[in-house]
């Protein structure tokens, strides 16, 4: 497809402390701006950008506003950033790894040039993932929203005290747990906190939630994957309170008494898609899975 090139932006949101995060924008940019798309940044990250002729903008959910396609340069953390600004405008996010792992990312920086052509082409597909709802209940009222890509974890306050909690789903009481905590998680966030809590991956076609114990005290800690129609509640009997944690980047207070009640979200985050590789392959290539021997499917 060629590229119309009217009135098309892009959202560019990039790790500013790294310099190759910062090295990539401006390569992305000359190379957008050479095929007559819009690049817009935002305002806090404008400066260390030092980018030109683009437009700046504030870091809320009107950012990716008419906006085509949200460009993520960094590892997952800038990403899961990008996504706060992507989902509301229902901008299709684009994951460009300069991190480790990087799991969500779809291509990594030496792909930059073959990336910037796609984009220009609009030659992506996009995938919708689930996401989580969470609601904090004190007595009758909700007092608090909030949402996820990867998981919604409730976890202790304090070091030096374990977490008592009481999980029901949909409203039947499923098991108290002391421990440090519980990760609800989705097949996104399945390689992510609630894997190295123990749980399992999930590919990312399955809908479903997770239920992970964090460090338990309790002959019966498994990692639990239920109904994605499901209704997750912790209760929090801790005297010292706990903290509820959405992608480790937004977080919610809980008072001794407080309800954490997640469900699927009512919005999904849009993820763009250059490659066809199955999510085996993806697995494969991040954890370094070792594979010789392998030969193929044998025809009988």
């Amino acid at each position: 497809m060629s590229p119309d090139g009217g009135g098309r932006t892009v959202l560019l949101v990039a790790h500013t402390g790294r310099p190759g995060a910062v090295a990539a924008a401006q390569e992305l940019t000359k190379r957008l701006a050479a095929a007559d798309l819009c690049v817009r940044v935002l305002d806090t990250e404008a400066d260390d950008l030092g980018l030109s002729g683009v437009e700046a903008v504030r870091a809320e959910a009107a950012a990716a506003s008419g906006a085509e396609l949200v460009v993520a340069l960094g590892g997952d953390g800038t990403l899961l950033r990008a996504a706060e600004l992507s989902r509301p405008a229902h901008t299709p996010l684009l994951g460009i790894n300069l991190g480790h792992v990087g799991f969500l990312a779809e291509v990594d920086r030496s792909d930059l040039e073959a990336t910037a052509e796609r984009i220009v082409a609009r030659s992506y597909d996009v995938e919708e993932r689930l996401t989580l709802d969470v609601t904090v209940a004190r007595g009758t009222e909700p007092v608090a929203t909030n949402w996820a890509l990867n998981d919604v974890s409730v976890e202790k306050a304090a070091r030096e005290r374990m977490l008592d909690t009481l999980v029901e789903v949909d409203g039947r009481p499923l098991s108290r747990w002391t421990g440090d905590g519980i990760v609800c998680a989705t097949p996104t966030g399945s390689t992510a906190y609630a894997f190295s809590a123990g749980g399992p991956v999930v590919w990312p076609s399955v809908q479903a939630l997770l239920v992970v114990p964090i460090s338990a005290h309790a002959l019966f800690a498994r990692a639990l994957v239920i109904s994605p129609e499901s209704r997750i509640t912790v209760h929090v009997h801790s005297a010292g309170g706990a903290m509820a944690f959405c992608d480790g980047r937004r977080t919610m207070e809980l008072s001794e008494g407080d309800r954490v009640e997640v469900v699927r979200g009512a919005q999904p985050v849009r993820l763009a898609r250059l490659r066809t590789a199955p999510f085996t392959d993806r697995l494969v290539d991040k954890f370094r899975l070792p594979i010789s021997g392998w030969r193929g499917h044998i025809d009988d």
